[in-house]
């Protein structure tokens, strides 16, 4: 099991979910040409001697690695001469340009669109100038969600040893209605988690709106829902600045990840936080829930296009749901729900049973990973919606799709295609990128960063290869409710 559940705010502002769904993911300026141009491999450009002025600035940059969490690894120089100063250099600045860590590595599936600068060049440009700190401070992202990120971890970082949690003392577990000068705090991250609304964090009672709100906590982390508040449930929701900056350092090194240039119009899908944000021509259009996979069977990080809509979508049913969903299921249940032997597979036939709902969003990928509609609607409702099989179920999947096909010009085919009941292709003129990303970073409606949970638990082997001690053990445990994919 994979470790550390985030979730506490930087600050006391309340959280905006459409603002905050922007991720940390606009997070993308242009870089300066000779940083983008071409591989790594060049070996066309070398870089110039150091000089006493040059070494300076590396040096005063690696000591200030901090601004970008990178402060628990060492970046240290085996020697002093021009290879050992070079080589020191072209490893700070690929953290600082694509990540500390390759993503590709820590993961068994990552293809989202990563940047891939010529450090190799961009140095020796830096040589010849003389600048060295320009060219580094040029490197990593430049935007200002992750100036806010830098500025939190700083702060965080500088916290003495022993940092108090996010709620203070232990005690007796707090029954409900109980009066408890623990109460505001706990609400307070309740709030951040999306298990109560705003409204609900007032004065230092355990009502029955907060009663209500751990026991749906308590179910979705695999605990008895039995409202009380004793040490299972605070380690939830506690967190300490230690934890908080670790997640923070995190977050920074995912952004690292990412292309600096994304495609104006996008998808992207945070599946930690399960939403999906709609990007046109630069700006945010649009922001609903989504349902993804749940914690065995997770959404894979991928870069993936939508290419067409599909009306009126059959499903045939993969072979994994099949032998574990399907086995035990006779032919009334088949016929029930509209499947039906075909060639060796079940196929599920269109209409409002069929469990990709009315629309799906058809992806390039090889990994038989798409977006699509759902008749399980009540999922959206879900705090955790980590429920799937794998795909990406979207609210309100056909105003999504009426939205595409009208942004792309296609929506009288879109709306022919509806009409038929039958499965339908309509090819989009242009395809969307899609990145399925996974941040539990986000931001409140004043530009804090919040720490939100880790559903799959996959913080932990980023922390760990930033020098971060092991976060808490703890994983969302949502069983799939549905056959669906």
């Amino acid at each position: 099991m994979h470790s550390i559940i985030g979730h506490s705010k930087i600050g006391h502002s309340k959280i905006g979910t459409s603002v905050a769904l922007a991720l940390l993911l606009a997070a993308c300026n242009t870089q300066p040409a000779e940083q983008t141009a071409g591989s790594n491999a060049s070996e066309a450009a070398q870089p110039a001697q150091w000089s006493d002025r040059t070494s300076k600035q590396l040096r005063d940059a690696i000591a200030a690695r901090a601004d970008h969490g990178l402060d628990h690894l060492p970046f240290a120089a085996s020697g002093s001469d021009n290879a050992a100063l070079t080589k020191q250099a072209l490893d700070f600045a690929g953290a600082l340009a694509r990540g500390a860590t390759d993503p590709t590595k820590l993961y068994e599936v990552y293809t989202v669109p990563r940047p891939d600068p010529d450090l190799r060049a961009g140095l020796a440009a830096a040589l010849r100038a003389g600048d060295i700190s320009g060219w580094l401070n040029g490197l990593a992202p430049t935007d200002a969600n992750y100036k806010r990120l830098s500025a939190a971890y700083r702060k965080l970082s500088r916290q003495p040893d022993g940092p108090a949690p996010a709620i203070a003392g232990t005690g007796e577990a707090i029954e409900p209605n109980a009066v408890d000068p623990r109460i505001p705090a706990i609400a307070r991250e309740l709030v951040v988690l999306d298990y109560l609304p705003a409204e609900g964090a007032q004065g230092d009672r355990y009502t029955p709106a907060m009663v209500a709100a751990v026991r749906t906590m308590q179910a979705d982390y695999g605990m008895k829902p039995d409202g009380l508040i004793g040490n299972e449930a605070l380690a939830i929701l506690n967190m300490s600045d230690l934890d908080r900056a670790r997640a923070i350092a995190i977050a920074m090194e995912r952004v690292r990840w990412l292309d600096r240039n994304p495609p104006a119009t996008r998808i992207d899908v945070n599946l930690a936080a399960a939403r999906l944000t709609y990007w046109r021509d630069g700006k945010i259009v649009d922001s609903r829930k989504v349902v993804v996979g749940e914690p065995d069977t997770e959404t894979p990080q991928l870069g993936s296009p939508i290419f067409r809509l599909v009306a009126n979508p059959t499903w045939t049913v993969p072979r994994s749901i099949q032998k574990k969903e399907l086995a035990s299921k006779g032919a009334g249940y088949l016929r029930a729900n509209n499947m039906a032997w075909k060639d060796g597979w079940i196929v599920q036939q269109p209409g409002p049973k069929n469990s990709l709902g009315l629309v799906k969003f058809d992806m390039q990928n090889e990994h038989a990973i798409y977006l699509h509609d759902t008749p399980a609607k009540a999922m959206f409702n879900m705090v955790q919606r980590q429920r799937s099989h794998g795909c990406v179920r979207v609210e309100d999947a056909l105003g999504f799709a009426e939205m595409l096909a009208r942004d792309e010009g296609v929506l009288d085919e879109w709306h022919k295609a509806r009409a038929t009941g039958k499965e339908t292709f309509v090819k989009l003129p242009r395809q969307i990128p899609v990145r399925m990303l996974y941040h539990t970073v986000l931001f409140d409606e004043a530009g804090e960063p919040i720490v939100r949970n880790d559903p799959y638990g996959w913080d932990d082997r980023i922390g760990s290869a930033l020098g971060f001690k092991a976060g808490k053990a703890l994983r969302v445990k949502s069983d799939a409710a549905d056959v669906g994919p």
